[in-house]
């Protein structure tokens, strides 16, 4: 398990290496963004399509500085392209809204769980892609 520079966001474990796992655990800074995107980059070039999940168990709003980080917005642009399922768990309201609504506009087939449905979320990972593949 890695961690961005301050550890505020970590890398968690997933069952295999097209399925990238973070769990933010405070505050997201424009570190945390430009590891986060650089762990991204990298997964896009090992692998054509990739899952992604964000856990958000203890999410505190981020700076403006990862917001508008100019490296982590072209991994974003790129990620369209390679994202085939981006699932969020213990998302703040607001935020489910538009990761729901984003799936709708784009080719990322995106779903949101409640914090007490972690397993859940990676048992429809799984499930997803054994029916993907």
């Amino acid at each position: 398990m890695s961690s961005a520079p301050n550890g505020s966001v970590i890398q968690r474990e997933a069952p295999r290496s097209d399925l990238l796992a973070f769990e933010v655990k405070d505050k997201i800074t424009k570190a945390d963004i430009e590891w986060m995107s650089s762990v991204t980059d990298t997964a896009m070039q090992a692998h054509d399509k990739i899952d992604m999940l964000i856990i958000m168990s203890n999410y505190e709003g981020s700076d403006l500085g990862a917001t508008f980080d100019g490296y982590a917005t072209s991994v974003k642009v790129r990620s369209v392209a390679h994202i085939q399922r981006y699932v969020v768990v213990g998302a703040p309201a607001f935020a489910k809204a538009m990761i729901n609504l984003s799936g709708m506009v784009m080719p990322v087939e995106t779903k949101t769980f409640d914090l007490h449905e972690e397993p859940d979320a990676w048992a429809w990972l799984a499930q997803s892609h054994a029916e993907g593949s």
